[in-house]
This record gives C-alpha cells, structure tokens and sequence, in this order.
C-alpha cells in the first residue's frame, strides 16, 4: 500500500499524519516517527520513501506534532509532558497498543518522556540527535528564550522574506549553486516560523525548555526506568545545535544504549543519508525484542535506585 497522509481529530483540534502500511503487518504495532521543534513529518520523507521501497514490514506513523506543520496551533501548553500524552492518544485512535518510538532533536525528548510516562507502550527507542540529554545547544536556539525573540522572528521571518529568500534561492540555483540536503532542511524549519501559529508554538516550546544557558533538564536521571527496552542512538559529529558530545555521555552511562555517530552529518542525519538511517532502523527494529514493561518493573526499578518510600505523613 503506498504512503498515505490523512488528518484524525484529537481533543477537537486537527492532527495530520503520514503513514506506511505493508500488507501483513501486525496494525496493533507501529513504528512512531516524531519530528523536531519547527519541523513537521515532512523530514521522514526521505525515510518514508525508502521504508516503502524497501518492503519494510512494520506499520510506521509520522504525525505533525501540535503546533507544527499541518496540525492545528492553538494557544496550548506544548511542554513534553503534554504532547507526549497526545503521542499516546493519537496511537490509541490508530489501534496501536505497542510502539518503536523514534524522536529527533525534540521529538528525542518526547521519546524519552513517552517512554516514562506510558512505559507500557514502548517497545523501542531511537533517539536522533536528541533533545534533553545535557545543557547545551545552539546559541539560535537560547537566543529564542530573550525578550523581544517574538518581535524579532516576526520582522525577520514572514512571507514577503520567504518569497525573497525563495528568489533568491533560485537565483543561486541558475548559477550552479546548491544547498545541501541538511541546509535546505533548516532551511525549512526556519521557513515554517512565518506562520504565527507556529512561530507561537515554537516561543512556547523553547521558553518552556531552555534559557540562556541551555536546556533546563535532563532525562538522564530517569533514563534507568527504561532498563530493558532497547535503546539506539544516532547522531550526527558535526552537529551544531546539539552537541554529540550528549550522545556520547548517555552511551557512556548507559552501556546497553548502542550509540552510531555519522561522521559527515550534522543536526539532521536521517535527512543527509535517508539509507544509512534506514538501515539502522531496520536493524534495530528487526534485531531486538520488543520491550514488555509494566507498572511494577518500574517500582522494582525506582527501589532498586534507592527511591524508598517514606512513612505517610498525619494531615492536621
């Protein structure tokens, strides 16, 4: 069956999505493909494209996160815990009972807090140059936290600099010039702020989870809860908003994470060699078992760590 994009109505807002479905595949089991902050499921396309010609054999859903591409941008929270909630929900309207979730930049965190949150659900994780593993991140993306950001975005980035950037584009195009793949990529990203419901999203996004300084937290202190579901990492080396200096670490506290650097990439892997990922993922997705944690693994896990309960306290 080809790819197909259809939009399903969550808590009465809109939310498209794009999906593979293969003949024979098990439609209670999805691979969840979430994108970066400004971006949209269009960067799986690559992806998408490849998974299909290549028979993959697994159900893959890519949603326009709340906020971002074709989704519905409300004045709402947009913090991880929020839109991890609606990942669940939108996976429950599918039929899905079991997910492979695999995020990146932002929707690495939103992997991280599904995986804490609904435990149960997740079988797998992939995290592509990941959001909320360390402080550190691009000064673009701190300056986004400064008085006057909005204002600023909205003189620089609207549809009379579009359609001059687009020109201008093309210009450099007739001349012999071209962007590569990752640079036309953020380019897009960029290019997505011109729209006030998502530029609105995007200040929410990044005020809520960083400051000048970086990112405020890391999901490493709970990242023990997921022993036992298998977890891959990939990065690119040269990437400039995230360091993959966090991968690194994550794969250095955590032996059991696989860790797979892209000497060539930077912030958008999957979009510079849409194969390769495609490879890892297969791999991953087709080579580990499907984690099956419940309520009390994580109690014997939180034990385990030290985190006893205390005695209950006397209301007055």
């Amino acid at each position: 069956m080809p790819l197909e994009t259809f939009s399903l109505t969550l808590h009465g807002r809109r939310v498209r999505v794009r999906e593979h479905r293969p003949g024979g595949h098990r439609p209670d089991e999805a691979v969840v493909l979430l994108h970066g902050i400004a971006g949209c499921a269009q960067t799986w396309s690559p992806v998408l494209r490849r998974l299909e010609e290549g028979g993959f054999s697994h159900r893959v859903l890519a949603p326009d996160l709340p906020g971002h591409g074709g989704s519905d941008s409300p004045r709402a929270d947009y913090g991880l815990g929020t839109t991890a909630s609606a990942v669940r929900d939108l996976l429950a309207l599918s039929g899905v009972r079991h997910a492979t979730v695999v995020g990146h930049s932002l929707g690495g965190g939103i992997a991280m807090q599904f995986a804490y949150q609904f435990p149960h659900l997740c079988d797998r994780l992939m995290l592509v140059s990941s959001g909320g593993l360390g402080r550190e991140v691009g000064f673009a993306l701190r300056a986004a936290t400064l008085p006057g950001a909005g204002a600023f975005l909205t003189l620089t980035v609207n549809r009379g600099t579009l359609a001059l950037s687009r020109a201008l584009a093309r210009t450099a195009r007739a001349l012999g010039g071209r962007l590569s793949p990752e640079s036309r990529e953020l380019a897009r990203h960029l290019g997505s702020l011109a729209d006030p419901g998502r530029r609105r999203a995007f200040l929410a996004i990044t005020r809520g989870l960083l400051d000048l300084r970086g990112q405020r937290g890391s999901a490493l202190e709970k990242l023990y809860l997921s022993a036992g579901v298998p977890i891959r990492i990939l990065w690119g080396a040269r990437d400039p908003l995230i360091p993959v200096a966090h991968g690194r670490r994550a794969a250095g506290r955590f032996p059991e994470i696989r860790l797979t650097v892209m000497e060539n990439a930077k912030h958008f892997p999957h979009v510079l060699d849409p194969g390769r990922f495609c490879g890892e993922l297969t791999e991953f997705v087709e080579g580990t078992e499907a984690a099956r944690v419940d309520v009390h693994d994580v109690a014997a896990r939180l034990l385990a760590a030290g985190e006893t309960p205390g005695p209950a306290e006397k209301l007055s």
